[in-house]
């Protein structure tokens, strides 16, 4: 009998330590949304989203936040660039890329003021791999 009792026991502990890792494993969606949106009139408006992991960022940390400030700064510029901005741009209206970093950043301030510090146990994720060649951010200013 108590044998049974230990042994439900152990099994209730090992699935309480299992299901976070679980979790881990089935992934929890630790990216932003970039979307550039390119035209002057709204029906030949092109569009183009991308997803920047911040997995691999602690943005409890000053660096942490500024990297994916930086990936999301980089991304926009890559879609827009896609889309057929120009680097010049428009006066009249933020471009393009102001636009799409301006509002993947105000969802990424969002995250940062909610955002607590990895934990000890937490392992880094290899780290984000940017949909343009790793040379494209050198070439273009």
């Amino acid at each position: 009998m108590k044998t049974t009792s230990l042994m439900a026991a152990l099994g209730l502990v090992v699935s309480a330590t299992a299901l976070p890792s679980l979790a881990i494993a089935q992934g929890t969606s630790e990216e932003i949304i970039v979307s550039g949106r390119y035209g002057r009139v709204p029906e030949s408006a092109q569009t183009a989203s991308q997803a920047v992991s911040y997995a691999d960022l602690d943005l409890s940390t000053s660096a942490g936040r500024d990297e994916l400030r930086h990936r999301v700064n980089l991304t926009a510029r890559f879609l827009c660039d896609k889309l057929g901005e120009s680097p010049t741009g428009d006066s009249l209206a933020p471009s393009c890329r102001q636009a799409a970093a301006q509002d993947a950043l105000k969802r990424v301030g969002t995250l940062e003021a909610g955002f607590a510090p990895r934990g000890t146990a937490w392992v880094r994720p290899p780290a984000w791999t940017a949909p343009y060649p790793n040379d494209w951010a050198t070439r273009y200013p």
